[in-house]
């Protein structure tokens, strides 16, 4: 019995380095006395672009106010830039493209 061949099919879904700068809001969760906070994101996307909207979506849901994003893009252009990337943050990249989510990798408050 002949078949047709598996034929895996490439996701041109990417993962991009985004730091997103947000405000206060009522119901953030940021510590009491913090100005807003820099929060670093893994997210995915066919571009961009795409992968911005994303994050701001997700993060609006969370009661988060993005103010400002910036990204760093991919993980080759990171490393064609010469960054280093440990195991940890290549794990969290990964995950990122096989849920095709946005991972909150870190935040950080901004205090007065």
């Amino acid at each position: 019995m002949k078949g047709n061949p598996v034929v895996k099919k490439t996701s041109r879904q990417q993962v991009y380095t985004l730091l997103v700068e947000v405000g206060r809001k009522d119901g953030d969760g940021l510590p009491e006395g913090s100005t807003g906070a820099a929060i670093l994101c893994y997210a995915s996307g066919v571009d961009e672009a795409e992968a911005v909207r994303e994050t701001t979506a997700v993060l609006k849901a969370a009661d988060m106010a993005p103010l400002e994003i910036e990204g760093y893009g991919t993980r080759e252009d990171q490393i064609g830039e010469g960054m280093e990337i440990g195991a940890e943050e290549e794990a969290l990249m990964q995950r990122a493209l096989d849920e095709n989510a946005v991972i909150v990798v870190q935040i950080t408050p901004f205090e007065d």
